[in-house]
């Protein structure tokens, strides 16, 4: 087995990253493992150097691919060389002495509240199987601020509506519990006797969400679900489930949730990947004082 794929199968099964990291991480190190072989026939993993890969990143950023991208494709072979210095493959790591691209800090896009309701309180959920699959897709996102990995991998024994609360199993199989409110509980409920009557009642360790022949949904199936309803209540460049992440952070700072419990809900492993979200609070404050302050 390549060295690639002993990697990805470490990220995949030890690390349970979600599988589109795995497919970026394949695609990145496939890429450069691509060009070293055309720049430097016959060349091998072990002889790989700094100098060959700054080469590399100066050709991508020939072909004006950006900065972000190019971080991506470093983060993925810092992640390749640490994992295979751990497992005595290499004895030295190239990319110690490479470094990233400077790149803009973007702010992360959220939909505006009235956005939000009008999604949930317009009339553009079918009053079927999967019209109630579609909003309870989109109200666990919001309520619960979940990835998209995380609300793919639940069952239905991970959802207590007793309690209002769901077990998430998350990054570095660390596991949360998120509390949400009696709108999903409605919502989910409405969903399971959908599910019910379609399929007959679910086995506590069967996935929540599924498509019409009972199979788990794919990544991109849920893409194309999140995609399709926000296209019709917001203009935001991006429309993707991280979106809703974004949201659900955005609107609890907003409303006073203090920023350790946001942490905690969104599941980060530290305080600086959430800090971010303070940016899009400190934008709304400079617009309510441009249009209230007298001489603003």
């Amino acid at each position: 087995m390549s060295l690639i794929n002993t990697f990805l199968d470490y990220l995949q099964f030890e690390k349970r990253a979600s599988e589109h990291t795995v497919i970026s991480y394949r695609n990145d190190l496939e890429q450069f493992w691509s060009y070293s072989q055309q720049a430097f026939p016959n060349l091998e993993w072990k002889e790989v150097d700094s100098v060959i890969i700054r080469t590399w990143l100066i050709t991508l950023m020939e072909k004006k691919i950006s900065p972000r991208s190019i971080n991506r494709k470093m983060s993925a072979l810092k992640s390749f060389y640490k994992y295979h210095i751990k497992m005595n493959v290499f004895e030295t790591n190239p990319m110690l002495q490479v470094h990233a691209p400077k790149m803009r800090q973007r702010l992360p896009q959220f939909v505006e509240e009235k956005d939000m309701e009008k999604l949930f309180s317009a009339d553009l959920f079918a009053e079927s199987f999967e019209g109630w699959r579609d909003r309870a897709v989109l109200e666990l996102f919001y309520a619960t601020g979940m990835r998209l990995s995380e609300l793919r991998m639940l069952t239905f024994s991970d959802i207590d509506l007793c309690n209002n609360q769901v077990k998430v199993l998350g990054k570095r199989n660390k596991e949360r519990i998120i509390p949400f409110g009696h709108t999903f509980q409605y919502v989910f409920n409405k969903y399971l006797e959908s599910y019910t009557e379609k399929f007959s009642a679910p086995a506590q360790n069967n996935f929540v969400f599924v498509n019409v022949k009972g199979k788990q949904l794919a990544p991109k199936n849920i893409y194309t679900v999140v995609r399709k309803y926000l296209d019709m209540i917001t203009t935001i460049e991006k429309r993707s489930p991280h979106v809703i992440r974004h949201t659900f952070a955005t609107h609890l700072l907003n409303r006073g949730a203090d920023l350790n419990t946001i942490k905690e809900l969104l599941g980060h492993s530290n305080l600086a990947a959430t800090q971010v979200y303070t940016h899009n609070s400190i934008e709304k404050l400079k617009s309510i004082y441009q249009q209230a302050h007298p001489r603003a």
